[in-house]
């Protein structure tokens, strides 16, 4: 799978009114980065390296919240889909059956949105109106993937943009849809 979520760099290079107008009228703000510590006057060179390795590790734990850790280490090899997006890849199966939809196809191409950032729709999407359509299937949304998605659709307006979410069976089931 190419890279799926934009990074703090990548984020900071689209232009601000994109991004503002993607969050919803605020404006992306990066990251601060706090000045390294330094070690005490007479301390020996090791005493100052163990201080560093230590300032930085706690800098990568801080810069990584429990949702971003628990999203990578839940990835999948490139091309396997997760039990949402193969739901609805049945979903889509069955809109065939029915005539409704021509074809569909599973990642794949990837949408350049600027230098080494891509966004790589789930699904590819034909109607019987022959209209060509982008579906990404999410069982959440962060902020970075709905700004990749809004970009993609700004920069891309020959696809129609779609959002899924498989909605709650408290609320009657089915699918959620949201079009940018």
């Amino acid at each position: 799978m190419a890279k799926r979520w934009i990074s703090e760099q990548h984020l900071a290079q689209l232009p601000p009114e994109m991004t503002a107008r993607a969050l919803g009228g605020v404006a992306y703000k990066p990251k601060a980065v706090p000045a390294p510590k330094r070690a005490p006057s007479g301390s020996s060179p090791a005493e100052a390296g163990a201080l560093a390795t230590k300032v930085l590790e706690k800098a990568a734990t801080k810069a990584m919240t429990a949702t971003q850790s628990m999203q990578a280490l839940g990835r999948l090899p490139v091309g396997e889909m997760n039990k949402t997006e193969q739901a609805y890849a049945d979903h889509l199966e069955q809109l065939k059956r029915d005539g409704e939809v021509l074809f569909y196809k599973f990642e794949s191409m990837n949408l350049r949105l600027a230098d080494n950032t891509f966004y790589k729709p789930d699904f590819l999407v034909m109607t019987a109106d022959r209209g060509i359509e982008v579906h990404e299937v999410k069982g959440f949304w962060t902020d970075d993937a709905r700004v990749k998605i809004k970009v993609a659709a700004a920069l891309y307006p020959i696809f129609k943009f779609i959002a899924i979410r498989k909605a709650k069976k408290a609320d009657g089931g089915g699918w959620s849809v949201e079009e940018f």
